[in-house]
């Protein structure tokens, strides 16, 4: 064998126990997160810590560095897979090496038992259970930052990390556009007066009918449940352990019929990006989405523009109607279709209509960027949170559970996260103008058949993975870079004809 070729296999060798690890991980966070004993707690994120610590001596380590080394001389003669895969690792083990491995398995401690106080902390609606892990959490990327180094803002580094090539700069002027567009048209429904009944939904619903019915959906959208799992947790989420093995959870509430049904919507779309990448993929990072903001269309296009579209309600409404003839009744599909999509401010985000919801996401933003550059300190969180949200949406949290507490993604230190969910609506909306090109969507959905949608997305996004970067993905198949246009036109077309408007 050539040096290259035995640096290869050792480099697909390493990857390869990275990826066993990372398996073991996800099993230790998806028990914690579906009913493992609290007790457990310790345990686990010891066990979290030991693992990490494997995934870090894996990745940094005299012989990796020399590998990549090698293959980066070489990558013109390696195929486009080993190529992508060498640059993104030789990206990723340059930002590690310059944390030290005791810190970084330390870091991974903190967020594994933050992540069990922020829980209990909602439970009790107390964010002083959670400050002092948030505080550590913050301590954390700051230090990392300065040890990674950056140009211009800090909070560069973690956008960048979820979003590649995305900036503070760029989505500064990405939020202004939606702002320019979306405050009016919300102002213009406010002024409309016009009200949509939703009581309905609030009627009790059996949560094991819920089940069923989410479990009937995700079948319908093109999920293999013989290839995955759905569970419940306090917080819907999607575990993409392997192509084989793809795990959704969503959360039922006796009274409220919408949030587990389109939770499940939504996190099915991304569990079907999980299940469809090219099985050459497979036990490769390149079996995982190419960006948090493509993952997040996946979501938002089979939650918002497929299972709250007119056309498929009209479908799904009688089907929901048999299920629970008593709560359903005396519901036409019209008002089924209003009350679905009414606007209304609302203190959770995730329960929040396609309208208020960006307005969620620069809210979160704004307090990101103040925590990472020292503008908005920790200890003030729930009074910055409650003013932001009622100079946004006019209302007032009345405790930490509605308010600061009631997101995951900071005991996880996911920050730079958030600003993904409106870049995913924005990518969602472009890919369902140029599907619609190509398929009678509306057609599609009035029958309830996904089968030509999910197969267009697996062709055109699913199957490459990680391998094509975002925008070169976009540019691939729309034939321009994501432009928030498409987003901004299905809004005020959609909520125009809802609300009358002119």
């Amino acid at each position: 064998m050539t040096q290259m070729e035995t640096a290869l296999s050792r480099f697909k060798e390493a990857l390869h126990k990275i990826k066993a690890l990372n398996y073991s991980s996800s099993m230790l966070f998806w028990d914690a997160s579906t009913g493992a004993p609290k007790s457990g707690a310790d345990a686990r994120s010891q066990a979290i810590g030991v693992l990490s610590g494997y995934q870090y001596q894996l990745m940094v380590n005299p012989q990796m560095d020399e590998d990549l080394n090698v293959l980066m001389a070489n990558l013109t003669a390696l195929n486009e897979q080993d190529r992508v895969m060498v640059m993104d690792t030789k990206k990723e083990y340059d930002k590690m090496t310059k944390i030290p491995m005791d810190e970084f398995q330390k870091f991974n401690m903190l967020i594994s038992k933050s992540s069990m106080v922020w829980e209990k902390a909602k439970e009790q609606s107390d964010f002083q259970l959670f400050k002092p892990y948030l505080t550590e959490v913050i301590d954390y990327l700051l230090k990392f930052a300065a040890y990674r180094g950056y140009e211009g803002h800090p909070y560069n580094l973690y956008i960048g990390d979820f979003e590649d090539g995305m900036t503070v700069d760029a989505l500064n002027t990405f939020f202004d556009e939606l702002r320019e567009r979306i405050v009016p048209l919300l102002k213009r429904i406010a002024d409309k007066n016009k009200v949509i009944d939703t009581t309905f939904l609030n009627r009790n619903f059996p949560v094991d009918l819920q089940e069923k019915v989410s479990k009937e959906l995700l079948a319908m959208m093109g999920f293999d449940l013989e290839r995955g799992l759905l569970e419940e947790s306090v917080h819907p989420f999607t575990m993409g352990a392997d192509i084989d093995d793809v795990r959704l959870t969503t959360h039922y509430y006796e009274d409220d019929l919408a949030s587990a049904l389109f939770s499940t919507a939504h996190e099915g779309g991304h569990a079907i990006y999980e299940q469809n990448f090219d099985r050459k993929y497979q036990g490769t990072p390149l079996a995982s989405g190419t960006s948090n903001g493509f993952h997040e269309s996946q979501s938002r296009i089979y939650e918002n523009n497929f299972c709250k579209s007119r056309s498929f309600l009209n479908f799904w409404f009688p089907v929901l109607q048999e299920t629970f003839p008593e709560q359903l009744g005396d519901v036409s599909a019209d008002a089924f279709y209003e009350a679905i999509n009414r606007v209304e401010p609302s203190l959770i985000r995730i329960e929040a209509d396609e309208l208020t919801y960006s307005l969620h996401i620069m809210m979160r933003y704004e307090i990101e960027l103040g925590l990472i550059d020292g503008s908005i300190k920790v200890e003030d969180l729930p009074q910055v949170w409650n003013q932001k949200v009622k100079d946004y949406l006019g209302i007032e949290p009345p405790n930490d559970a509605k308010g600061v507490l009631q997101d995951v993604h900071w005991s996880e230190a996911l920050f730079g996260y958030f600003p993904t969910y409106a870049l995913g609506s924005a990518y969602a909306a472009q890919l369902a103008h140029y599907m619609s090109k190509e398929i009678d969507l509306d057609g599609c959905l009035s029958r309830g058949d996904f089968e030509p949608l999910t197969k267009w997305l697996n062709e055109k996004v699913h199957q490459y993975g990680a391998l094509i970067k975002p925008n070169a993905l976009i540019q691939q198949i729309t034939g321009e870079s994501l432009n928030s246009k498409y987003y901004c036109d299905y809004l005020e077309a959609k909520y125009s004809a809802l609300y009358g408007l002119n």
